[in-house]
């Protein structure tokens, strides 16, 4: 017999924008120390500057980004709750 299935837990929404700081900080970070490394960067391994630079401004776009994102998601709940909740 099988043992019942426990209840999802709830869902703990937070500010999204914490993780995306983060990482663009980091990205950031390795873009100045790779720089900062100069000539003494092997010429092979140069395409990781570019790497850094796109992913900090992914991280820039995405922190930017997330706010609207929400707002556009409250809205779009808010009127799917509201066309349900209207009498026929």
């Amino acid at each position: 017999m099988r043992t019942p299935r426990r209840p999802d837990p709830e869902v703990h929404e937070s500010d999204y924008r914490v993780p995306a700081a983060i990482g663009t900080l980091a990205w950031a970070v390795a873009l100045v120390v790779l720089v900062a490394m100069g000539d003494s960067l092997p010429q092979a391994e140069r395409w990781w500057i570019g790497v850094c630079a796109t992913g900090a401004a992914l991280g820039v776009f995405g922190y930017l980004y997330i706010p609207r994102l929400l707002r556009k998601r409250d809205e779009s709940a808010e009127r799917g709750a509201s066309r349900f909740s209207e009498p026929s």
